[in-house]
């Protein structure tokens, strides 16, 4: 039998904490550096928490839906609650959109989503909207939310029974390439591996530079607003495709948002209120009731994306360096993607290639060579 290798883990967020569950086993020796006090404290606990296999991507597609049906299952393979709520994803699709949406529709039922097209009057049901321009609407009854912190601290403690270490508060400082592996200087201490998983999130190009890589991710801001509580009917995930306004119901509020096209890279979890208007001028024009919902600063918060040029995730070794392996990048959707992902890492650390499906269009020689993938369902 070979050797287990010892396999540095730098990040303990929804993909480090997968990740370093699925290595361990596969019965690798794990660490996992943290430099926040504690898992999930950085995008994964600033997550809009909304899950969805409702993508034009093929690839998207798969390793979503199979991580959406390990969130189902959770509960009954693990015994832990991991908070996943099948309450759906409805898209309100532009009329010029609507027959490509539905070439997309076709390559997930092919998957066995549980994705259909709906009615408007149907559609009017489950979110109130003003039908001007739209071609048709698409809904997924298995799309809906997970809880990032519970899934995060649900691998935690399942990976250290299979005796991962995590520490916590242990900034990485340092990374040495050694003839017998990597030296790595984090906090206070020296931690010596055979490789490096790259999980760092938004993080993960700084993470590269200390060993002399250029991982093309950065951070960029995503503000949430909230109404008051109590002051809308419950509403699933819907999103208006053509203008980009996001909404669903959490809890007794209505969260909601619009991405900035503007908006400077960088880690910035400050809400920005100025921005708030425009959002809701914008969500107005779609769902003219939100403006009369009244608002509630103290449910609004804003986290970041750790995005790529082509907001696809970067995965595998790298070309020039095998024993460094990147999952990062993921540009918001690290959350729905997790537990899949921490499978496909596994695999190519003890496998030497990723084979529960080719992650080669995601390495990083395809924005090394400018040839990005293209996403039209990227919210």
């Amino acid at each position: 039998m070979a050797k287990p290798d010892r396999v540095i883990v730098i990040g303990a967020g929804i993909i480090g904490a997968s990740c370093a569950y699925h290595l361990a086993a596969r019965g690798q020796h794990v660490t996992v550096l943290e430099k926040f006090d504690a898992p999930a404290e950085g995008s994964t606990g600033r997550s809009f928490a909304s899950v969805r296999a409702q993508w034009s991507d093929d690839l998207n597609v798969t390793i979503s839906w199979e991580s959406i049906q390990t969130y189902r299952d959770f509960e009954k393979l693990h015994n832990v609650d991991v908070g996943y709520r099948p309450t759906g994803y409805m898209y309100l699709v532009p009329e010029k959109d609507w027959d490509t949406q539905l070439s997309y529709v076709a390559v997930q039922q092919e998957h066995g989503l549980p994705v259909e097209t709906l009615s408007f009057p149907e559609a009017q049901l489950k979110t109130p909207f003003i039908q001007d321009g739209l071609g048709g609407v698409t809904w997924g009854s298995a799309d809906g939310v997970v809880d990032p912190y519970l899934a995060t601290t649900a691998y935690v403690p399942m990976a250290k029974t299979l005796g991962v270490t995590f520490h916590m508060k242990t900034e990485v400082l340092e990374i040495t390439r050694t003839e017998a592996g990597w030296r790595v200087r984090a906090g206070d201490a020296v931690y010596e591996a055979d490789f490096i998983v790259n999980c760092a999130g938004g993080w993960s190009n700084l993470t590269g530079q200390l060993a002399g890589f250029d991982i093309p991710v950065q951070h960029v801001r995503r503000n949430i607003y909230s109404t008051a509580p109590n002051s809308t009917p419950v509403h699933p995930m819907t999103i208006d495709l053509g203008s980009g306004i996001f909404l669903r119901s959490e809890g007794e509020r209505l969260l909601f948002g619009l991405a900035r096209a503007d908006e400077p890279a960088g880690y910035n979890t400050s809400v920005d209120w100025d921005w708030m208007e425009t959002v809701l001028e914008t969500a107005g024009q779609r769902f003219p009731w939100l403006l009369d919902a009244p608002l509630d600063p103290s449910g609004a918060w804003a986290g970041t994306y750790e995005v790529t040029p082509d907001h696809f995730p970067i995965l595998g070794a790298l070309p020039e360096e095998p024993n460094w392996i990147n999952a990062c990048g993921f540009s918001g959707h690290g959350v729905m993607q997790a537990p899949f992902i921490g499978k496909l890492i596994a695999e190519e650390l003890c496998d030497g290639k990723s084979h529960s499906i080719d992650i080669e269009p995601l390495r990083i020689d395809r924005l090394r060579d400018g040839r990005l993938r293209s996403e039209t369902m990227v919210l």
